[in-house]
């Protein structure tokens, strides 16, 4: 019989606040008068009535100048040249894959702009385009970066790189994209014994950090070895430390993650996702990165 864990209520202690140093952010609902300068400019998410800028969305105002636009809390991935995006390959069609991004609509991988097996650079042939289902098929999971943007808001993706290309044995994490920071790399080797990909479009891949890197796979091949119970465990703590961070609406890069790994550490995995550890563990996280940044 399965066991059961029962709680009593308890009072929410009072949380400091959560923005880094230098101000609080200014947020918003629908509806709300943000300035009734008329020398602003209007951005996304604000709309003109009376004389007034108001929000059309709940988020942080963000000003560039006199541009004033409104940052969406919850919202679907807009795709940006040079994202880090991981996506799952829905169909196969004519030349291309179609990816599910998490955007408004399915992202395209062109057979162009894919890296064939072993390297190869040539032009693509008939043969190649009857084997794209060797290659990726539907519910294959890719790392891959924002080539273009259409004028409609579709992505077009490329995995020219060798660091791009099919991903083997792992844990996906689905977040709102707002909530993962944008920085120089999104690829990340933590000093715990696994690694993570933290998707600009919100799907984090956790997996085992590879002992060596295969140069030669041109990103197809997969490891599909077992993977040691040391590792799963890592990678589970890791996945309910994200959640936590999520639930709790601290931003994701490499850093708090860490952070909040090592604060997790006196707790068994399964306990991370109970709300009074969770809310314990990310105060424990954000005062760490307040110090850091004083």
């Amino acid at each position: 019989m399965a066991a059961i864990t029962m709680r009593l209520p308890e009072a929410r202690k009072p949380v400091g606040p959560s923005a880094p140093r230098g101000g609080e952010k200014h947020l918003v609902a629908p509806g709300d008068t943000i300035t009734t300068d008329t020398g602003y400019m209007r951005g996304h998410g604000t709309y003109v009535d009376e004389e007034k800028l108001i929000a059309s969305v709940a988020g942080a105002v963000e000003r560039v100048n006199k541009l004033v636009c409104v940052k969406a809390l919850k919202t679907r991935y807009n795709g940006e040249v040079g994202d880090i995006v991981v996506g799952r390959i829905t169909e196969v069609q004519q030349k291309r894959w179609k990816v599910e991004t998490n955007s408004r609509l399915d992202s395209v991988l062109l057979l162009s702009s894919v890296n064939l097996p072993g390297g190869e650079l040539r032009r693509r042939s008939a043969e190649d385009e009857l084997a794209m289902r060797d290659y990726l098929q539907e519910g294959d999971l890719i790392s891959a970066e924002v080539q273009s943007v259409f004028s409609d808001g579709a992505v077009s993706l490329h995995t020219r790189s060798l660091k791009y290309g099919k991903l083997g044995q792992g844990v996906l994490v689905q977040v709102s994209p707002s909530l993962v920071k944008r920085q120089k790399t999104h690829f990340h080797d933590l000093p715990c014994g696994a690694s993570v990909i933290l998707g600009n479009n919100g799907f984090i891949w956790i997996y085992p950090t590879p002992e060596q890197k295969d140069e030669e796979a041109g990103g197809f091949t997969t490891n599909l070895e077992p993977v040691p119970l040391s590792d799963r465990e890592v990678i589970s703590r890791l996945r309910n430390c994200i959640v936590a961070l999520v639930t709790q609406k601290l931003m994701l890069f490499d850093t708090s993650i860490l952070y909040c790994y090592e604060a997790s550490l006196p707790h068994q995995i399964k306990d991370i996702l109970k709300p009074e550890v969770m809310e314990e563990i990310v105060l424990e996280t954000r005062q760490r990165l307040l110090d850091l940044e004083g």
